[in-house]
């Protein structure tokens, strides 16, 4: 599909962000005829359905066929793509600030999403009173997620970051430290200093405190998890897999890095 000259939405990526993004997106093609598609058209139709949350079936005609935007977005799924390109632009991004690619300290922090009719693997979360799924996150300093994890919205925060951490295990050399809120008290500290070898160090609420209160490094876990929340189609869970649930969050994060990278201020509509 040619490139067609349209009236841009504001989830598109400017020249600059996308000059950013189409270098790690070059390697993706592989034996066959030439691609007739253009990727930043695709890019831009993934991004609108995030931002807005629209149905796949719903996806604007001025942007490529629905069909085509999700085979690739469930290839790049299928293939981890959306995980790399997460890590490779969370590294420019450090480096481009002045830090080691990789980080020394982190922050976990889960949040519950309410799941729709189609969405798959939901559990009752009774803390929260939600249905749905468990967003289980780990960021750098920056607020860049470094480790992402979809389960059942049942699945205790404890029991969350065990799994969570055991799939980053081994991926951050430089790791040394992480915080995180009360909700991970308790055998957790033990663990996570035995198993992988790094601190745990729980960050609460003063007693005396009233009201809100900006609690060290914890913020920054928050701040992510509020960034999440521009994008419609995470406000809840949409997807039969957890794949797709993770990919979205991943999708969600490219416009972000993109901007800080191309040095662009960001507006909202």
């Amino acid at each position: 599909m040619p490139f067609m000259k349209r009236k841009p939405y504001p989830s598109d990526l400017p020249d600059a962000q996308w000059a950013k993004l189409k270098p790690l997106l070059s390697i993706l093609h592989g034996r066959g005829a030439p691609r007739r598609v253009n990727l930043r058209e695709i890019i831009n139709a993934l991004l609108y359905i995030g931002r807005t949350g629209c149905q796949w079936r719903m996806l604007p005609h001025d942007l490529p066929p629905w069909q085509t935007v999700y085979y690739y977005f469930k290839r790049w799924r299928d293939r981890g793509d959306w995980e790399r390109i997460n890590r490779e632009l969370r590294i420019e991004v450090r480096l481009d600030v002045g830090k080691e690619a990789e980080p020394s300290a982190a922050i976990i922090d889960s949040q519950s999403v309410k799941t729709t009719e189609t969405g798959g693997g939901s559990g009752y979360d009774a803390g929260k009173k939600v249905k749905g799924i468990k967003r289980h996150i780990m960021v750098d300093t920056l607020g860049l997620i470094l480790a992402l994890k979809v389960l059942p919205a049942n699945v205790q925060d404890v029991n969350g970051a065990r799994v969570l951490l055991e799939k980053v295990k081994g991926q951050c050399p430089r790791l040394q430290k992480l915080w995180a809120d009360g909700g991970y008290t308790g055998s957790l500290i033990a663990w996570v200093q035995s198993v992988c070898g790094w601190v745990l160090e729980i960050v609460k609420r003063s007693d005396q405190a009233h009201g809100f209160e900006v609690l060290p490094h914890r913020w920054i876990v928050e701040r992510t998890l509020g960034w999440l929340n521009r994008s419609r189609r995470l406000s809840k869970n949409y997807e039969r897999l957890t794949a797709s649930s993770e990919s979205w969050v991943y999708l969600a994060m490219l416009p972000l890095m993109c901007r800080r990278l191309a040095k662009q201020q960001v507006r909202y509509a």
